[in-house]
Formats: C-alpha cells, sequence, structure tokens
C-alpha cells in the first residue's frame, strides 16, 4: 500500500486514511518529487524532434565497411 503524506519530524501526516492495516507496521521514507513534473518523453519521440542528419547511406556504408576491414580475422 503506498500512501501519500508530509514528514514533520518524527511525525506524518497520511493524505488518507489507512483502513485495512493495524497493529505495527513498517515504514519507507522517500521524497516524492514536486508534482509539477515533466512527463517522460519516449525515445522515439525525442529521436523525431533531432534535425535531420547530413550523411548519406553510401557514406554511412562504407565507413561500415572501413570498420569492419579493421578487425581482421577476429
Amino acid at each position: 500500500m503506498v500512501v501519500r503524506g508530509r514528514l514533520h519530524g518524527r511525525h506524518i501526516d497520511l493524505d488518507e486514511s489507512v483502513d485495512r492495516l493495524e497493529g505495527e507496521v513498517e515504514v519507507v521514507v522517500r521524497a516524492a518529487g514536486p508534482a509539477h513534473t515533466k512527463p517522460v518523453e519516449s525515445i522515439f519521440e525525442f529521436i523525431r524532434k533531432l534535425p535531420p542528419g547530413t550523411r548519406t547511406k553510401e557514406d554511412i556504408d562504407r565507413q561500415i565497411v572501413e570498420e569492419r576491414d579493421s578487425w581482421g580475422d577476429r
């Protein structure tokens, strides 16, 4: 169960009641972060926003061949 709240020294004010639990509990405290965080952008959205490249397919293919040739018999 995850309940948000605010920590004040040794006291925690919860944003909602916890009726399903009774007795001893374990509390893990971590910063919730600001509520106005920016949504995470997918990698595809990020790539779409990049400016177009200037290299040709032939240039890239040539570089790949040169790199593979440098490997020898590995």
